[in-house]
């Protein structure tokens, strides 16, 4: 076993799940959109990147979103809330995807053709529910790098999937190709977090 622990494992324990929040505190959109940036390096479906995000930052509308979500203080009182929406047309995007991963000289031109035809043919006919599966399992890949790059960069944060969603998507006017996942939000804590069991791992795995 190693004797000291690397930064992902230092972050992994040290990331907690805080709900008190230093009220006021601004956090600046270029650091935001820093976190956005590094976030979405997360593995997707077929490279497909369903996730998309919407920021809110807005005093005012933190309090109306509060309202909508079960009255959680920290929705209003942390410095934004990121919420993670899914892309249920995520394959609409395959040609740039694909072309940029091309013209970045990833894969070949051949490679880049085929897995645009194949994906656009796969996708596009799956039915809603089995996309809504695929997004929220990829919504939560980039929500995890969210949470331990925040708190590599100093700030808290905590997930809430206890909102009303089609409150949310009626409030936010979200397309009907898009639909909400979870809401975190992110701030400096004004308390310590609770520290939190698990259970045993020879009671989760199996080896064979």
């Amino acid at each position: 076993m190693p004797l000291t622990q690397t930064t992902v494992e230092q972050l992994m324990h040290e990331r907690k799940s805080v709900r008190k929040y230093k009220e006021g505190v601004v956090i600046p959109q270029e650091k935001l959109q820093y976190l956005l940036q590094q976030a979405i390096t997360a593995p997707s479906s077929s490279n497909l990147q369903p996730w998309r995000f919407l920021v809110i930052q807005d005093q005012q509308v933190k309090k109306e979103l509060r309202a909508i979500a079960n009255d959680q203080e920290q929705v209003e009182t942390s410095s934004a809330i990121i919420a993670v929406l899914g892309d249920l047309e995520m394959y609409e995007h395959v040609e740039q995807i694909y072309d940029a991963n091309y013209e970045q000289g990833f894969i070949t031109r051949e490679v880049a053709d085929l897995m645009i035809t194949k994906s656009r043919a796969l996708y596009s006919n799956l039915p809603e529910a089995v996309l809504k599966n695929i997004v929220h399992f990829d919504s939560g890949l980039v929500s995890m790098q969210i949470m331990l790059l925040a708190k590599d960069m100093g700030y808290d944060t905590v997930p809430m999937g206890g909102f009303d969603k089609v409150k949310f998507a009626e409030k936010f006017n979200l397309p009907q190709n898009e639909i909400p996942i979870l809401l975190i939000a992110i701030g400096e804590a004004s308390a310590p977090a609770y520290g939190s069991s698990r259970l045993p791992l020879e009671q989760i795995a199996h080896f064979i």
